[in-house]
């Protein structure tokens, strides 16, 4: 995970991806209006399980004016100034996110703004069997 943090944020951190039940991971930058569009989306899970963004490749106050107009639905939050993070993740570009266990482990990867028919048909059943599975 990143190294840093935006200011006065919880930083991300390895361990924290290792705590009991599922979890998001999302690379996302306030560039990107992908981004934007999935934001909510991201603000509705955020009240179901934890999130955990991963800021690529931003000017921090750019980062934090985007948190602050939309929302901040990020549990902890790790900077990936140089895209390093993003590299070893296999981020190809913002957004992105991950479904990720109770051990750390990668159980979903997707590419693009988490919305519509793509978080119905596609996100949303891959979430559910990951949270059904950590329930047994």
């Amino acid at each position: 995970m990143p190294v840093q943090t935006l200011p006065d944020k919880v930083q991300l951190t390895d361990a924290m991806l290792r705590e009991p039940g599922v979890k998001l991971v999302n690379f996302w930058a306030s560039w990107c209006p992908p981004c934007r569009v999935e934001h909510p989306v991201l603000m509705e899970l955020s009240q179901e399980i934890p999130v955990y963004g991963v800021a690529l490749r931003d000017n921090p106050d750019n980062a934090l004016a985007f948190l602050a107009e939309g929302g901040d639905p990020y549990h902890a939050i790790g900077d990936d100034p140089r895209g390093r993070t993003a590299i070893d993740w296999g981020v190809t570009a913002p957004p992105e996110t991950f479904i990720v266990d109770g051990n750390g482990r990668i159980l979903y990867r997707f590419a693009g703004p988490i919305v519509g028919a793509d978080y119905e048909s596609r996100f949303r059943p891959e979430l559910d069997r990951a949270l059904a599975a950590e329930a047994q």
